[in-house]
């Protein structure tokens, strides 16, 4: 195979684009894993749930972000009646409440992945949209819409949560529940509230990033487990809670992959994803960017 530079610079280029897609797609994940030690690994589904809803409200004639923007407030109320039924079952009694957690949201997962099976089969679902389809040409490189929509969200999303986290009151209180509740509480606020409302930000956000989803391409009820793995590594890659480092380490493993796609094919661009995660893990376990 013939180097050229003119195919790296493209592959990094698309891997840009693509690393702010998984960026947008795992921040939910980052504030739900990362900031509040909950073992989400139904994030995923959820992902999956938010993209068929924004598909329920196209076929309506619904635009697929306005569409995603109207369910984060339904998303939200989910994410906090999620979260308050786990830490009555699980987390206020203390004992195994990780790995009873992990059970609790595996289930979920597997409920949400039966009931869209149920409802729309088995069937690849995709939305309409003006800049769907359509690209933005330099010479003879495409640069598609929906990718610099991806790019722009993840921006935004980080921007917004970074000024949220670092500005109010109740962000500082989000970075510092899974620290320190006793001293949480000694500043008036109570930890288990900062933590049901937090969820519901991220299980919001969720429902943004799963029209994000279906706008980048058609999506399937088991899609979540394509998913899991790639939110994962963005997450411990990024260190647990970082915003930026979440933005960062999307990049990292979008242009990690577009290259290996370059290179070796379509077939070994999932790998990258676990081999990622099992470096770091290794190497650093406290992520790139974790302190």
């Amino acid at each position: 195979m013939i180097f050229s530079f003119q195919l790296l610079f493209e592959a990094i280029l698309f891997g840009i684009l693509l690393g702010c897609f998984y960026a947008a797609v795992s921040i939910g994940l980052s504030v739900a894993f990362g900031l509040l030690d909950v073992p989400h690994v139904a994030h995923p589904a959820v992902l999956i749930l938010g993209a068929y809803c924004t598909y329920l409200l196209g076929s309506y004639g619904w635009d697929p972000i306005v569409a995603g923007l109207a369910l984060m407030p339904l998303f939200f109320l989910f994410g906090i009646a999620l979260y308050r039924f786990y830490y009555e079952t699980f987390e206020k009694r203390g004992t195994d409440a990780g790995v009873r957690g992990l059970a609790f949201f595996f289930g979920i997962a597997f409920i949400i992945e039966v009931g869209l099976i149920l409802a729309f089969g088995v069937d690849q679902r995709l939305v309409e949209a003006e800049y769907i389809g359509k690209s933005l040409s330099f010479g003879e490189m495409r640069i598609p819409l929906r990718m610099l929509l991806a790019f722009a969200i993840a921006l935004v999303l980080t921007a917004a949560l970074t000024l949220y986290l670092s500005k109010t009151f109740t962000g500082r209180a989000i970075k510092a529940v899974a620290q320190d509740e006793a001293a949480l509480r000694l500043m008036g606020a109570d930890p288990v509230r900062i933590k049901q409302w937090a969820f519901g930000i991220a299980t919001g956000v969720t429902a943004l990033t799963g029209a994000l989803l279906i706008i980048i391409g058609p999506v399937e009820p088991m899609l979540d487990r394509v998913y899991i793995g790639r939110t994962f590594c963005v997450v411990v890659l990024a260190g647990l809670g970082s915003m930026t480092g979440t933005l960062a380490a999307g990049l990292i493993l979008g242009i990690s992959e577009s290259i290996v796609l370059m290179h070796f094919g379509a077939s070994w661009a999932p790998a990258v994803a676990f081999g990622l995660l099992l470096v770091v893990l290794g190497i650093r376990p406290q992520g790139l960017f974790g302190r």
